[in-house]
């Protein structure tokens, strides 16, 4: 693990059909700091759900570079959806391949976040042929409504990519059997929300 800190990670922007909806993507086409944009559709836990009561059932997802960026644009948006921008902390491994990503899978640890739990945690991810790259990180959220409920384990986060030519559903489970594996560890590794991959924008 490289220890070294990163503003690089994720966006997950509700898709709207509006004008700065239409706008914002756009800009994420042309910008430098995007590296790879997909359609998803997201499934949240039942944890996930409770946390946040008002999210959307599909999201653009983005790959980027600099977080500064990218919340600056988010906010000329004023989005009443909550859009979840996820920084990584420190990636556990990253494999090489030309497979297209299929799913990306997000937990937060309860308990569990020693640095031997998370080489464990390390460990038995690596194991498993199709995640691509495994990291751990926080979460900020956009929005213009006022939150209910604060997420506790918003600076606890675990993100698995998987590659594969699956069924979601598939992956899915893939992802459900590797986080039992981690819980047997004694970590409490649990399910915020999974986003499956339809089309790739960019």
């Amino acid at each position: 693990m490289s220890g070294a800190t990163s503003e690089g990670g994720y966006v997950c922007v509700p898709y709207l059909q509006n004008n700065d909806f239409t706008t914002l993507r756009n800009t994420f086409q042309k910008s430098d700091s995007i590296d790879d944009m997909y359609f998803a559709t997201a499934t949240f836990s039942e944890d996930g759900r409770a946390y946040f009561p008002s999210h959307s059932n599909t999201y653009l997802l983005a790959r980027f570079k600099n977080r500064s960026q990218i919340m600056s644009e988010i906010q000329k948006c004023n989005l009443s959806t909550p859009t979840f921008v996820f920084t990584k902390n420190d990636e556990l491994f990253e494999r090489l391949t030309n497979d297209n990503l299929n799913l990306v899978s997000i937990y937060y640890l309860e308990y569990g976040d020693t640095l031997s739990d998370l080489s464990d945690l390390g460990f038995i991810v690596a194991k498993r042929h199709r995640v691509q790259r495994a990291e751990l990180g926080n979460l900020k959220l956009s929005t213009t409504q006022t939150q209910k409920f604060t997420f506790p384990y918003e600076g606890n986060l675990v993100f698995l990519e998987v590659t594969s030519d699956n069924k979601h559903q598939a992956d899915n489970k893939y992802c459900e059997k590797t986080r039992k594996e981690v819980q047997r560890k004694g970590i409490g590794m649990t399910s915020l929300l999974n986003l499956s991959v339809i089309e790739k924008l960019k």
